[in-house]
This record gives C-alpha cells, structure tokens and sequence, in this order.
C-alpha cells in the first residue's frame, strides 16, 4: 500500500529555515503579480484567496511559527498593492484585520491538518512494516531449514520494497554491479542483504534504518529456533535411545530372572548389544587357561556373514587384537584398525573388520570375559561405545554369577542325595552282611537248643520257641528296613522289577505301566523309585486312595513319570509334607515335579528326569 503525496511530504525532513524565507518571497511576488494581473476583471476582495496557496505551502512545510509570518506577510502585501488605495499601508482597516484573522486561521489549521497528515503517515508506516515484519518472521521462523527460507524472504521484501531484486545470503557478501550490500550482524549470525543500486534515497534510508533492523532480530531468532530444534531433535534421538536400551536391559534382565541357560543368555546379550549400538559383529568371550579364548556367543545383523568365528571355536590371545588387550589390561579398550602379523590380526584384516571395542565381563572379583563388538566402517565407533556397553556386561556378569551359582548349587544337592543314597546302599550292605546273618545264625542256635530241650521240660521248650520265632520276626523286620535303605533288587534288576515289587508290598492297589527299552542310569532309577515308594506311602496314609497309576516311559533324553490316585486330594508341599522332600530329591539331579491335587479328586505327580 503506497502512502499519498501529502503524507509522503510530511515524511520528509523539514527544509532549511533561509530556504523557507525564499519560498515565502518567491510565493508573495507571484501571488502579488498574478492579483495585479486579475485586479481588472476580478473584484479586490476575492484576490485574498490567491495567498491561500503559499500560506499552505509555507505552514505545512516549514511549521507554525513559519505560518504565521507568512500570514502577516501576506496581508502587508495584499494591503499594500492590492487594496485601494494601491501602493499604501493602512493596517488599521477592518479589512485588513479580518484578512489577517483568516490567514491566521488558515496557517493554524494548515498546521493541524498537516501534523494529522504526518501522524496518519506515521502510522500507515508502522503498520505496513509491522505487517512486513510479521510475515517475514513466518518465512523465517516457521521454515524447518534457514538456508531454504533466505531466497523466498529476500523475494516478499523485493516485493513489499519494490525493488528489482533482493538477496539475503549467510556471511559477509559483498555488493555486485555498483549494487547495494547491508551486512546483518546478530549473536550466532552473519549474513548480508543485497539490493540493486541507484534506489531512492528514502528507499534507501528505510533499508538501511528501519528493516536491516527488523532482519537482524528475525535472523537470530530463526538461528536461535534452529538450535533449539536441533536441540529438541538430539534430545528427542537421545530419549529413544535409552528408552531403546532400557528395554533391551528389560529383556536381559528377565532372562537372568528366569535363570535361562548361559548359551541363551549369551546369545541375547550379542544380539541386543549389536543392535543398541549399531554394530555388525558382536561376540560373548570366555577366557580359560593357557592364554585362550572361547566363543561362547555371536551376532551378526547378516546370518551368512562370515566375520563372526564360529561357536564355540577357540584361539590363542594375540597381541593387537582386542580380546588380549582387555585380558592384559582387565579394562575396556579398543583398537582402530588390525595392523599385527598374527593369523587372527591377518584374518580379521582379511574379513574387513576396521574398528573393534571390548569391555570386560568381571564375576565377583575375576575377569571371566569380555564383549567385543567391531564394523567393517572405515569410521571408528562413538567415543561413549565402552560406557554403553558396560551395563550388558554388568547384566551379562549377573547371569554368570547366577548360572555357576545354581550349578553350584544343583552339583551340591547332586553330592548331598548321592552321598545319602551311598550311605543307605552301605548301611543296607551292613545289615544285610552282618547283622542280619548273625540274627539269622542266632535263629538257628535258638531252634537247635529247643529240639535238644528234654521232653519234661515243655515249658522251657515252649518259651525257647517263643523267643526263636520272634528273632524270626525280627529279621524280617530288619529285611523290609534294609529295602527300604535300598532295594537290592534295584541295583541287580533295575527300575521294572523294583517298582513291581513296590507294587506287590503296597495295601492300595498299583496298576503299573512301565515302557523301558534298556535300564536308566543308576541315579535316574534310584529317584524314580523312592518318588514312586514316597507316593504309595502318601496315598495309602493321607490320601485313602484305592487305586494308584503309576506310568515311566523315556522320550528325548528325559524319563517321565505319571502318578495319579483317586483319594481326596488337596495336598499342599507347603505344609510342609513328604512332597518337599520329592521336589528336593528330583531338583537335585535336574528334574522337575509338578503336583495337580485338588480337593476330591485326587493327586497327579508329574515328573521329568533328564537321563543323559
């Protein structure tokens, strides 16, 4: 929107006072001679108006006091040669009074309507470089990249300017073809406005004055949005990042928490390391004796890659790789690039591997490992790639520790039930050897000495009959707690032929079911037989069972045994029955027990024994 003429001259700097009195001069002399020249067809009174056009000019240029002086000089002059008598001065006339009255009154309100006019101007301006302003900043400030919003900025200022052309260029440009440069200058930025030359001098003075201004504010604004969504951005990559990380923890975590196997665990630590950390090979190492090393777990994003050594293969430590340097400096270390003669430098080099960083696996106080993770990139991994890595080894280390815990743990109660069941098989021998032979010797004596008891002495006879056969009883007792130790029959005919005999002995009725091909190793038969010995015991005491099921069978390694009743049910190992010392006695060689026992309807056992 262009501004009108009169407030383009009230926007104009006011004139030099000497030329105001020129104008003034110029102004009466025309004025007087164009009235001299229309004093003969046009009356006297009416050739006032004449003075009416440099009284407007002289007030809304040059102010009031200006005004003023040109209205008492108007009206001397117009008295003087114009008002008869011609060529007299008579400013006492009422005439002369009322003329000047309304020149004065036209000077002041010349001067009201040109201070409106250049209020009016003022903020015509102020509003179109407002809107100017305003729609700048939305070019710059909603444009995702500053560089791409500088060309259409610069083209909507040509437009609003009306110049031939307009540029806006980041750095210290200079001017092109006697053109015009403005350097714009803000913290964090440089940059130039270029524009043609030989514009207007306002044109110039508003560039110059008022929008290199207004662009050096938006410029660093928009410089600032952009750091800050930069920042926004880092920020927002950072927090998926670690929300990344915390869930490939999760997932480690709730393998170590399951106490998953150690293969398992390594092969999951590989795999979510590799993937946090943008690696193409990852590897779970265990360090042994002689200076060697395992591979116990790998990732690789390819599956056919063949970077990776094998699972499970073995090397030498060699000086330069990173597996040594962790294992001679028990710290996290890298190496950027496998410069060492050695066939395992030579073979990493010749698969392309680059760049390789490992960080060590300490259980308790011993370095157990190390996780190395390596790329083919000519660029070497991030600086923090040890500091990240260290929470897997800390989760990994964990597992260990827990894993070599529970093996432990599982080898202790193994030596515990093994060392029991050998003192029962000694105990049984024992008893079998000497105690029992000597009763049974002693049996023999005792009916020996009531035949040779005379025949009048039926009372003595009787009563050595007495005590013989209670010796004999005796035995047998001694018999059944020998078995009950341990069953010769399960170590001379194996686990079909003990648990037959189980099922003659027990008051509840057996119905067996026993599919075996070959015998099972001893400690696998000596845990099903007292499982199945503790389980009669259970239904015949607490369980007023009738009928008991009792199934073996083998399948993948793995016995599995089925016992099943139909008395009342509702047993619960929490209370502290025989069935903890059967889960007890089946987790000590690796087995697992399950007990389904609902009230009324009878208890199931299901176990599963690994015989390998």
């Amino acid at each position: 929107m262009r501004p009108s003429l009169l407030a383009t001259l009230e926007r104009r700097p006011r004139p030099r006072l000497w030329l105001g009195f020129l104008v003034m001069a110029m102004c009466l002399t025309v004025e007087t001679l164009l009235g001299v020249a229309l004093a003969k067809v046009v009356p006297v009174e009416s050739l006032g108006v004449l003075y009416l056009v440099g009284l407007l000019l002289v007030t809304s240029l040059w102010g009031l006091a200006m005004g003023l002086v040109m209205a008492v000089a108007s009206t001397v002059v117009f008295d003087y040669f114009l008002i008869p008598p011609a060529w007299t001065l008579w400013l006492t006339k009422s005439e002369d009074l009322a003329i000047l009255g309304i020149f004065i009154s036209l000077s002041l309100l010349a001067c009201a309507l040109a201070r409106a006019a250049r209020l009016l101007s003022g903020e015509m301006e102020a509003r179109q470089e407002a809107d100017l302003s305003a729609e700048l900043a939305r070019l710059l400030l909603r444009a995702p990249d500053l560089n791409a919003a500088l060309p259409a900025t610069a083209r909507r200022l040509a437009d609003a300017l009306t110049l031939p052309s307009a540029s806006i260029d980041l750095g210290d440009v200079p001017a092109e073809n006697g053109g015009l440069a403005f350097p714009l200058r803000g913290e964090g930025i440089r940059a130039t406005l270029r524009v043609p030359g030989g514009l207007p001098r306002p044109v110039t003075r508003r560039l110059q004055d008022r929008v290199v201004p207004s662009l050096e504010v938006l410029l660093e604004a928009a410089c600032e949005r952009e750091q800050v969504a930069g920042a926004l951005r880092a920020s927002r990559d950072e927090l998926a990042r670690i929300a990344e990380e915390q869930a490939a923890l999760r997932r480690l975590a709730t393998l170590v928490a399951h106490v998953a196997p150690e293969n398992e665990v390594f092969s999951a630590v590989a795999r979510e390391m590799g993937q946090i950390l943008g690696a193409r090979h990852t590897l779970v190492v265990r360090y042994e004796p002689a200076c060697a090393a395992l591979n116990v777990g790998a990732w690789s994003p390819s599956p056919g890659d063949d970077v990776n050594p094998p699972l499970g293969s073995r090397w030498t430590l060699e000086e330069g790789t990173v597996t040594e340097l962790v294992a001679r400096t028990g710290a996290p270390g890298r190496i950027n690039g496998y410069t060492g003669r050695g066939p395992l430098s030579t073979q990493l080099r010749a698969r392309g591997v680059v760049s390789a960083v490992g960080c060590p696996i300490i259980v308790g106080r011993s370095l157990w490992g190390v996780v190395v993770v390596s790329t083919r990139s000519a660029d070497p991994l991030p600086e923090d790639t040890e500091v990240r890595m260290m929470e897997f080894t800390e989760l990994a280390a964990a597992a260990i520790a827990n894993a070599q815990s529970n093996a432990d743990l599982k080898a202790s109660r193994a030596r515990v039930v093994a060392a029991a069941d050998e003192a029962r098989r000694r105990i049984e021998r024992d008893l079998h050897d000497g105690t029992q032979q000597r009763l049974v010797a002693l049996g023999l004596e005792l009916r020996g000495i009531e035949a040779a008891v005379p025949p009048e002495f039926a009372d003595v006879r009787l009563q050595v009959a007495h005590t013989a056969k209670a010796l004999e009883e005796a035995v047998v007792e001694l018999q059944e707690l020998s078995r009950g130790l341990h069953p010769a029959i399960l170590a001379k005919g194996g686990l079909e032929p003990a648990l037959m005999v189980l099922a003659r002995r027990s008051p509840v009725a057996v119905e067996l079911d026993v599919s075996l091909d070959e015998r099972l190793p001893e400690p696998c038969e000596m845990t099903v037989y007292y499982v199945v010995s503790e389980a009669l015991t259970n239904a015949t005491k607490h369980a007023f069972a009738s009928v008991v099921r009792v199934a073996v069978s083998v399948g993948n390694e793995t016995v599995h045994l089925t016992i099943r009743d139909d008395g009342v049910g509702g047993a619960d190992p929490s209370r502290g029955s025989g069935l903890i010392g059967l889960t007890d006695r089946v987790e000590a060689v690796g087995g697992t027990i399950s007990i389904l026992s609902p009230k009324g309807a009878g208890t199931t056992l299901l176990v599963e024994i690994p015989c390998e």
